[in-house]
């Protein structure tokens, strides 16, 4: 069974829009390879086997891109509550072990991006957090240890 992925309607447009992209380089690509092709000798034609290469990259994405867009469930941001952590909320963290706060958005792995302050669920942070209510402590496992976290605040 194909693994979902969870995103809002933002993040499912933006994978459109990549998709639609790469699915448009496809003819560059193929002249490319036409035009070194025409060169003469492919055994030792550099610019076919680049063109070549780029090619198989590229199908790999629009690979990606394709299962990514078909097996996206969007989540209904109106039915989004603040009592437990959840896909989509604002979380507002202490780090018990360097008394530090800190603030992200758990969002679907597609749309994580740290330096925004969007982290993915599938985390050891996220994951740790997802299920759990605002005073609550809550351990992760991530590589270097366990971190402690305490919750804050919990909003959209």
């Amino acid at each position: 069974m194909a693994e979902v992925h969870y995103m809002t309607q933002e993040g499912l447009d933006k994978l459109k829009k990549d998709l639609a992209d790469a699915l448009a380089q496809r003819p560059v690509i193929s002249a490319q390879i036409a035009e070194a092709r025409e060169k003469g000798d492919l055994s030792e034609n550099a610019e076919y086997d680049a063109a070549r290469d780029a090619q198989g990259l590229l199908e790999v994405k629009i690979a990606k891109l394709k299962n990514l867009v078909a097996n996206a469930k969007i989540i209904d941001e109106s039915q989004v509550g603040t009592d437990k952590v959840q896909m989509l909320n604002r979380v507002k963290v202490e780090n018990l072990a360097a008394k530090q706060v800190m603030e992200f958005t758990i969002v679907g792995e597609t749309e994580a991006d740290f330096t925004a302050g969007k982290l993915a669920a599938t985390t050891p942070i996220g994951r740790a957090l997802l299920g759990h209510a605002k005073g609550e402590i809550v351990e992760a496992k991530v590589p270097s240890g366990v971190l402690k976290f305490k919750i804050l605040d919990i909003s959209l």
